[in-house]
């Protein structure tokens, strides 16, 4: 097994989180051109946040394919494979004029992009010791965050400097390309796999969504991250029209508010280890409900630290959940970790429209309205888990005295 620190960990680490990386960079490069990309073709801000929910939802349909083919063909070939597709189509869609063939194709890219996603925690779970997999995949989100941020980032700057929606997806799918052939060097290949036989998927896909310990869990990361997400495009709408009007260039900027993602992720671990797995996710929960009240502002600044704050309590709620699943299970686990990402997808896919009538009715304070109706679910969800645990742990000690 893979000891924390060791060299062998930092390569296996750092090959995947730059994959990560890669997979999020041409997932949400879309998010900053949302507004661009409804005025080029001529379509309503609900239509075009499909640019990216579509990609979303074929990311979300693809975790469970990949992570069966995962469990029986191994997990490098997999990940490595399906990202080389995906830069390939992230090509294809730079050079694309209608829209439907452009929603088509963005599909097909988060079919394949979600290779990586489905096995890498199973990837870590299988090669780390506990140690070394609870402070990797807090290193494995905070590359989520780093992604997110340079595709939403450069995407707007690159768009707004080729005059063009295409050129950021042109470049960023070259620059991936050859960035993808130092995880091909880097990740070492598998030493603990065991591939596992055909048939049982269906078995344990039903004792993964019955399991108590997880389907709380596939829906707190699911809803979260439904209005999390999807509370930026709407912000992207609102600053890019009148009285603000940003450019393309200066939303994309927006995203680097993630930056405070990518450090909650990356003390994920410590605070975890510190007061418990459920503590730190339900605190996180109330961080986030705590920061979307700054929505009722129409001002700048206070957007801004609106969306500093709810990326903090986010990405540090994710890494929770993310860790949990990883902790729950002994088997299958790159399926309950596809499916833990299949219901966060699924909740990228549907916040937008989710979403929508609130936007409709009342602007960002709607947004914002809707986000806490979800929240409170969410923190009960949390509340359950933590409250079933402390009786099954009573229970145990009960048995062993």
């Amino acid at each position: 097994m893979i000891e924390l620190k060791t060299k062998l960990w930092w390569r296996a680490t750092l090959a995947l989180g730059l994959g990560s990386m890669l997979v999020f960079i041409n997932l949400y490069l879309a998010q900053p051109l949302l507004p661009l990309l409804a005025t080029d073709f001529s379509v309503s801000p609900l239509a075009a946040t499909w640019v990216l929910s579509i990609s979303t939802l074929g990311l979300a349909l693809g975790l469970l394919f990949w992570a069966s083919v995962a469990d029986q063909w191994g997990r490098k070939p997999v990940m490595l494979g399906c990202l080389l597709v995906a830069l390939v189509l992230g090509l294809v869609v730079s050079q694309l004029s209608q829209f439907s063939t452009l929603l088509f194709v963005r599909g097909l890219q988060g079919f394949f992009l979600a290779g990586l996603p489905a096995t890498a925690v199973a990837y870590m779970s299988e090669e780390f010791t506990p140690q070394a997999l609870v402070t990797s995949i807090g290193v494995y989100i905070a590359a989520n965050s780093l992604g997110g941020i340079a595709g939403r980032v450069f995407g707007g700057l690159l768009a707004q400097w080729g005059g063009q929606w295409q050129t950021s997806f042109m470049v960023l799918a070259t620059l991936s390309l050859v960035l993808w052939l130092g995880v091909v060097k880097w990740l070492p290949t598998s030493q603990h796999f065991a591939p596992t036989g055909k048939g049982q998927g269906l078995s344990a896909l039903v004792n993964h969504l019955k399991n108590p310990l997880l389907w709380p869990i596939y829906l707190v990361g699911g809803l979260n991250f439904m209005v999390f997400l999807n509370q930026y495009t709407y912000v992207a709408f609102y600053l890019s029209a009148p009285p603000i009007q940003l450019a393309s260039a200066a939303l994309g900027l927006l995203f680097l508010t993630y930056l405070s993602g990518t450090f909650a992720s990356s003390i994920s671990g410590w605070l975890i280890q510190r007061f418990g797995l459920c503590q730190t996710l339900l605190a996180a929960i109330a961080l986030l409900a705590v920061g979307n009240v700054g929505l009722m502002s129409s001002q700048l600044p206070v957007i801004l630290l609106t969306l500093v704050i709810d990326s903090f309590a986010f990405f540090l709620a994710h890494a929770c959940a993310s860790s949990w699943v990883g902790h729950s299970v002994t088997e299958h686990r790159a399926l309950a970790s596809a499916l833990y990402l299949v219901f966060y997808y699924l909740g990228a896919s549907l916040g937008g429209v989710y979403l929508y009538p609130f936007w409709s009715w009342a602007g960002l304070p709607g947004v914002m309205l809707g986000s806490l109706l979800i929240l409170m679910v969410t923190a009960g969800l949390t509340w359950r888990l933590l409250h079933n645990t402390r009786v099954s742990d009573i229970g145990h000690q009960t048995s062993d005295i």
